[in-house]
């Protein structure tokens, strides 16, 4: 998380170098070809002046001679010029040679043969390769016979100029290493504990109660936020497991009074007359004792299955090769059909509590409560899909749905968002043997993996009077590396 501050300070920083590095550079190079420029102006100034007297007393040589040992001494071709444009003193080869590489050179000599002393020539930016043209009339007003030209390569000005701009990168990078070098353990130590605290919130919307904050790490506002949330927490964890162990220690509790009431109530069978409605008394309080000795149980089972916290992944294979055998004969002796369709090779998160405990419940209660004929099992690979059970709405890498769909009686749609409510059951089936919490469990624990479970519509009933019910199970993807779920491929019937 430090990373993100320094996407920020590192732009900021380089953009106060810019601000003050760019118009430093420009100044040093304008300085730099300025002196040139001056020094340039200066030479053929003189130059242009010795020209005049020499062109008017026809006493050349000496300025010729002149004129070559500063090409040969400077490498700067120099050449005086008259109006026509054909070289009168100077070395003639090297100014024609040098000329012709330049565009700008008609246009300064025309200027300066005109009386006017010419601007710079060319650009001055360094990457450019352009010489500095540089031209003197010789003469004044109408009587300028000719015009003084230098040709400068300024190639090694540049160079320097270049050299000068590395440098001063080289200092503007300097605050930049250390602005980095200062914010990269600053940031880490103000960002770290954010970010261990946003994991730890991860984990405990996940179902882990047992996570905790580090409180002894970045500045003190973070360490008291930690110690505040640590101690949360703490609350929290103690309220779910005094909950958990009430409700755990109240069935044990209540199970041997139970007990001991049911065979007091049995035993009283014998003393029973033959006429009254003694029978029928006794067999509702039996009846109802087996109901809440049921209950009890289901509430042992629930706080054991709601301690179970850790989610892992499994291979749905290894779950169906355990469970499917021994469905098909519940199904068989029930006189009912199984089918199972499923594709090889998904591999998801395990619910607490496991995955073929929830598929048993399902499996049983289309058995048990729907009447069904036909009791369809399917699975599917949703890529990236996601639930409301991830808890943070994020996309998730896929799902994987089980479906377990029968032809029965089913529920309506009214009832099915109430059907995974603890406790909750249809009134049709206030006679079969249940205690309105095994759905409810599931339902938690599915979501305790980062799932869900709802139920719809299922198989059409073999008599066209409607659908049955179809409950559905969705469960993170654990992808393996280089592998994708296989084609489908069906369980023999």
């Amino acid at each position: 998380m430090h990373r993100r501050l320094l996407v920020v300070l590192v732009p900021l920083a380089v953009l106060l170098v810019a601000a003050l590095g760019v118009p430093l550079s420009v100044t040093v190079a304008e300085r730099e070809m300025q002196e040139t420029y001056v020094d340039r102006l200066g030479d053929v100034g003189r130059f242009a002046s010795l020209a005049e007297t020499a062109m008017s007393t026809g006493r050349t040589e000496a300025l010729h001679q002149e004129l070559t040992r500063y090409h040969r001494l400077y490498g700067i071709p120099v050449a005086v010029i008259d109006r026509s444009g054909k070289v009168l003193l100077g070395p003639a080869g090297a100014y024609q040679d040098a000329a012709g590489a330049e565009p700008a050179l008609p246009r300064i000599v025309t200027a300066a043969l005109a009386g006017a002393r010419s601007e710079p020539s060319g650009e001055w930016a360094p990457w450019d390769d352009s010489a500095l043209v540089v031209a003197e009339p010789v003469g004044r007003d109408s009587e300028v016979v000719g015009a003084v030209v230098t040709i400068s390569d300024l190639s090694k000005t540049r160079e320097r100029i270049l050299v000068r701009w590395a440098r001063l990168a080289g200092l503007g990078l300097l605050p930049l290493i250390a602005l980095v070098a200062v914010a990269w353990p600053v940031s880490a130590w103000v960002l770290r504990p954010v970010w261990e605290l946003d994991v730890a919130t991860s984990r405990i919307s996940k179902g882990d109660l047992t996570i905790r904050a580090d409180a002894e790490a970045g500045p003190i506002e973070l360490r008291r936020l930690a110690g505040s949330f640590n101690a949360m927490m703490d609350a929290v964890e103690n309220a779910a497991q005094r909950q958990r162990a009430f409700v755990s220690d109240a069935s044990h509790q209540l199970r041997n009074p139970l007990t001991s009431l049911r065979l007091a109530v049995e035993s009283l069978e014998a003393h029973l007359r033959p006429e009254g409605n003694g029978q029928q008394v006794y067999d509702v309080a039996v009846d109802e004792l087996k109901a809440m000795q049921r209950l009890l149980n289901s509430l042992q089972a629930s706080a054991r299955m709601e301690s179970m916290r850790a989610a892992s992944p499994v291979e749905l294979d290894d779950v169906l090769t355990t469970r499917v055998e021994r469905w098909r004969a519940l199904t068989a002796t029930a006189g009912q059909t199984l089918a199972v369709d499923v594709p090889p090779g998904l591999r998801l998160l395990e619910p607490p509590g496991g995955l073929g405990s929830i598929l048993d419940e399902l499996i049983s209660n289309a058995l048990r409560l729907s009447d069904a004929r036909v009791v369809e099992v399917t699975a599917r690979f949703v890529p990236g899909a996601a639930t409301a059970g991830q808890g943070n709405g994020s996309t998730a890498a896929g799902m994987v749905t089980i479906t377990v769909r029968d032809d029965g009686q089913g529920i309506d749609v009214s009832e099915r968002a109430q059907a995974t409510r603890r406790f909750w059951r249809s009134p049709r089936h206030q006679n079969v043997p249940g205690t309105g919490l095994g759905l409810a469990i599931c339902a938690d624990l599915v979501r305790g993996a980062g799932g869900e479970l709802r139920l719809e519509q299922g198989l059409p009933r073999p008599d066209g009077s409607g659908h049955g019910l179809a409950a559905v199970i969705a469960l993170p993807v654990v992808p393996r590396v280089g592998s994708s779920p296989g084609a489908p491929a069906r369980w023999p019937t």
